[in-house]
């Protein structure tokens, strides 16, 4: 973030951004960002970022709308890049100008051992 004249000065987000930008800003405790999960509501449940709010594609566009400013920074996240990349192009089409495509989704952040949230399933083989 910038700061001019003492007015701190929001960065404009890429379109894309990776797990590790991301988790620095959380580390950092960078206020007024929001991570959303695209994926449907049973996925959501097993697992996803830690933070993350469940907003499947088809209650995406209206629960943004109703819920966040279209200033807001969103990363948003999907099953794959492709979903994630189509999640960004409903809200960019309504009028948010911080939107970015968090690369990789849940499985690079997994991979990466960064915090999730969700139930635990045992299988009993």
């Amino acid at each position: 973030m910038s700061v001019l004249a003492g007015i701190p000065i929001p960065r404009t987000l890429k379109a894309k951004s990776r797990i590790y930008d991301l988790k620095n800003r959380l580390d950092w405790g960078e206020p007024a960002l929001t991570i959303i999960d695209v994926r449907d509501r049973k996925d959501y449940n097993i697992s996803h970022i830690t933070g993350a709010v469940s907003m499947p594609m088809n209650e995406l566009v209206r629960r943004c709308l109703t819920s966040l400013e279209l200033s807001r920074d969103i990363y948003i996240y999907g099953y794959t890049d492709e979903v994630t990349t189509e999640a960004a192009a409903l809200l960019l089409e309504v009028g948010y100008i911080n939107v970015t495509e968090l690369e990789g989704g849940l499985a690079a952040w997994k991979a990466a051992d960064f915090p999730v949230e969700g139930i635990n399933i045992a299988i009993i083989a």
